[in-house]
């Protein structure tokens, strides 16, 4: 540890609870600008002390902002935890675009070499993908996809894979109904998706998501040559095609036929402005809000600069920040739509007995947080400082330059199934308990937030933000993010990709109910 960084951070002057930098012993003496005590227990790395002395039922402030309220009397050098500190509930003034900040300073002539496909969209990977429209197709889509990888693929070398993109869901839901039509956005989404060179949607035959439903409400259309015009897309299913052994033959005849198609793709350099880039995080801890997701941030900021889109999702991770987006909204009405969300949030969850504040994980709470206010303000970090251009809905095309939200669940794969369906070509995902994820067609580069995981993981993690709580600057991590987000999307394999991962993490948001 740097001698010059202190072993209890106070991150904003307001704060009455440090973050410990290191783990910190009983009887400790600490000093800490005017602060001066003795802990009276011992606090793990990540978590909170008391400054002060907190009353029974004061307000306990992170990051200048209310993170719940004291259950009992803490002295000063005390544990501030899950033990002593709770949610509660308190107003938040929304002050709707009271905060719109300048636009930042263009970046110009920042390029990557990426895949330009027909229809303009620039495309990050050179995916073929089997498009699963109900769960009973899924093993059977897996089947292609695989045999395809071992008896196939290796014949073309421009080809990222074969992938198949199946799912739980499918049937047993509304025709036409809030659940029928999200996951028909999602799969239009990925079949759309310019990661996806050409794709197959497989299906069994008789289930509520039919596939004539999803290529007729999204005028699905398939490119079969760059320099073609759209013809009718492929589309299979079990039932028509004779059962299992003949449809997974059938699959493989199609997959034959598209795959040197998919091979004629090449890289161009292109403009950075064309970086959809989803912004997530997950296996949390004390440090999340304090390193990877500010610096992430920083690079959102950069992103944004060269006219690219930087995605937040995760609404019940933004729920009790989400005043501090409102306050940076282009217009009333784009604010209004994230408040019209968090309310939707409030009442879902009512419905079923559950409480937003039950969203940090045991895992999560071993880190150092400990409410979900306190999870969601070190989060909307990674938003970074500019302004919140647009609000989307799950898996809805995003279309809007800027910094964006949207409405995703805390579920990592599902909240990152939804922001590419919706066209993100990159994922940053940070992490501080160390998540090990990728999410095939589009790259997820790992930043870690504290050193001692990421040495444990480095496998795992492709960035290293634990060095801030060592000196580095935020900025200089932002700036070191950016450019690794340049490397990936030209081309370089994220761990995820070298590992393999990424094949089983297609989760669609689920709204319910099961029929």
């Amino acid at each position: 540890m740097n001698d010059s960084i202190p072993t209890v951070l106070q991150l904003r002057p307001q704060d009455n609870i440090g973050v410990a930098t290191q783990n910190l012993k009983e009887g400790q003496a600490i000093q800490l600008g005017s602060f001066r005590f003795s802990m009276q227990e011992s606090v793990p790395f990540g978590h909170k002390l008391a400054l002060q002395t907190i009353e029974k039922d004061e307000p306990i402030h992170k990051y200048g902002q209310v993170i719940g309220f004291a259950t009992e009397k803490i002295p000063a050098g005390q544990w501030v935890h899950s033990h002593n500190l709770s949610a509660g509930d308190f107003s938040r003034d929304y002050a709707f675009c009271s905060e719109i900040p300048a636009p930042p300073t263009p970046l110009e002539n920042i390029t990557f070499d990426a895949f330009r496909r027909a229809n303009g969209q620039i495309g990050t990977r050179n995916y073929v993908a089997i498009l699963s429209s109900v769960n009973c197709s899924a093993t059977v889509s897996k089947a292609i996809a695989r045999r395809a990888s071992e008896r196939l693929l290796a014949n073309y070398p421009h080809v990222d894979g074969v992938i198949a993109l199946t799912h739980k869901a499918g049937c047993a839901m509304q025709f036409d109904g809030e659940d029928h039509r999200q996951l028909s956005r999602v799969l239009a989404g990925f079949a759309k998706h310019p990661n996806i060179s050409q794709f197959l949607i497989f299906g069994l035959g008789c289930e509520t998501g039919s596939i004539p439903y999803l290529i007729n409400q999204h005028q699905l259309v398939q490119i079969t040559h760059p320099r073609q015009k759209q013809t009718s897309v492929r589309a299979l299913t079990i039932q028509e095609a004779g059962g299992t052994v003949a449809a997974i033959e059938a699959g493989l005849e199609q997959i034959a036929e598209i795959l040197p198609l998919a091979n004629e793709a090449k890289r161009e350099p292109v403009s950075a402005s064309h970086l959809k880039v989803g912004l997530e995080c997950g296996g949390s801890d004390g440090n999340s809000g304090i390193t990877a997701n500010p610096a992430l941030g920083a690079a959102a900021d950069l992103i944004v600069a060269a006219g690219g889109t930087a995605i937040l999702g995760e609404t019940t991770e933004i729920y009790g920040a989400e005043h501090l987006l409102t306050r940076r909204a282009k217009t009333p009405e784009v604010a209004q739509k994230l408040v019209d969300r968090i309310h939707w949030w409030e009442e879902h969850t009512r419905k079923f007995g559950v409480i937003i504040d039950n969203n940090p994980s045991p895992g999560n709470k071993a880190g150092g947080l400990t409410t979900i206010y306190e999870k969601s303000l070190g989060a909307v970090a990674k938003a970074g400082s500019t302004a919140m251009t647009a609000v989307y809905q799950y898996a809805e095309p995003i279309t809007e330059p800027g910094m964006v939200v949207m409405d995703t669940p805390g579920f990592d794969p599902s909240s990152v199934t939804g922001m590419v369906a919706g066209g993100a070509n990159v994922v940053c995902f940070t992490t501080g308990r160390g998540s090990c994820f990728g999410c095939k067609p589009t790259p997820s580069i790992k930043i870690a937030t504290n050193t001692p995981m990421y040495e444990r993981l480095s496998d795992d993690m492709d960035v290293n933000a634990g060095e801030i709580l060592t000196g580095q600057p935020i900025e200089e991590v932002g700036q070191a993010i950016f450019q690794t987000i340049l490397d990936v999307a030209s081309g370089k394999k994220t761990r995820s990709e070298v590992h393999g991962i990424g094949d089983e993490e297609f989760i669609p948001w689920s709204i319910g109910p099961v029929l």
